[in-house]
């Protein structure tokens, strides 16, 4: 590396060593890697670009950096998954998130997509997570799920006209980019909430004045049990929300979501479902403002 930086291709050099090495995965206690990709000692790697202090060395300076940058990205995901924490346990779920985040590095501006490919990471890669595999790819899905309903795109919404004038035989129908379905084979809604009320109230708790009866103390939220659920995440009016569905209206969301026509889409419902449950269905959704025009 040269001591000065006299182009544009230098600087461009420069950047990129020094992202490498504040991004470079620490080594075993949360330390920078004492050697650098090439087999070099950090520590002569450092010193070429990095001045040391009457405190420092050019190596720790670095470290700090190193450090900061994996604290925060780890604290981010942990931030963004308390249903996963909750079940693998807090210990688990760090070597989880080093893991991930060793093979998935951030490429983005914005934490808010550090969780895009942990779901895809556990499952291909079920010893992080064993023995709740199943149990934590789908809590997994269901809270990145959350973050795509948080600030996911918004398109304009369709209306009962739009319905009135068209060939059901013709239309298709979009849903909106926030809006997720899933279809789980355990209640992880119903869970996720129930951790998020235990976590608020031990921060209540913590925060609390002391008084002559001890605190009660907090009982951890008991793992669900196998129970076929679909679920909606979506958001109104700035608010996070999930919608149970049952399984007919979910293939119809499903088959409007696939790009199926109006009617085929309510074809997919099944036998047994009243045109009341269907007429029911839109009325809601298009209160909600799922159903949008299609791209």
């Amino acid at each position: 590396m040269p001591a000065r930086v006299d182009s544009l291709r230098g600087l461009r050099a420069f950047q990129r060593l020094v992202k490498a090495a504040v991004t470079r995965p620490l080594a075993p206690g949360y330390r920078m890697q004492h050697r650098w990709t090439d087999g070099r000692p950090m520590a002569a790697v450092a010193a070429e670009f990095i001045k040391p202090n009457d405190r420092l060395t050019a190596f720790a300076r670095l470290e700090i950096y190193n450090r900061m940058y994996w604290f925060r990205i780890i604290d981010s995901l942990y931030e963004d998954a308390p249903g996963l924490r909750a079940a693998l346990g807090e210990r688990k779920f760090s070597r989880l998130a080093v893991a991930y985040l060793t093979k998935h590095p951030s490429h983005s501006f914005t934490l808010r997509n550090l969780g895009s490919r942990l779901e895809e990471f556990i499952r291909a890669e079920p010893r992080w997570t064993a023995p709740r595999t199943a149990l934590a790819r789908e809590i997994a899905r269901f809270e990145w799920a959350q973050t795509v309903a948080f600030d996911e795109a918004a398109r304009p919404v369709v209306t009962p006209a739009d319905f009135a004038r068209a060939n059901p035989a013709r239309l298709r129908l979009g849903l909106q980019p926030y809006l997720s379905l899933l279809a789980l084979d355990y209640p992880v809604d119903r869970f996720v909430l129930a951790v998020k009320k235990r976590d608020t109230l031990r921060a209540e708790a913590s925060n609390a004045t002391t008084s002559a009866r001890p605190a009660k103390r907090i009982r951890p939220v008991p793992l669900p049990r196998r129970e076929r659920t679909w679920v909606a995440v979506h958001r109104l009016d700035n608010m996070l929300y999930y919608k149970r569905l049952d399984a007919p209206s979910f293939k119809v969301l499903t088959a409007l979501r696939d790009g199926a026509t109006l009617d085929r889409a309510v074809a997919a419902a099944g036998r047994g479902v009243t045109p009341e449950q269907v007429q029911a269905w839109f009325a809601l959704w298009t209160r909600l403002g799922w159903l949008c025009r299609r791209k």
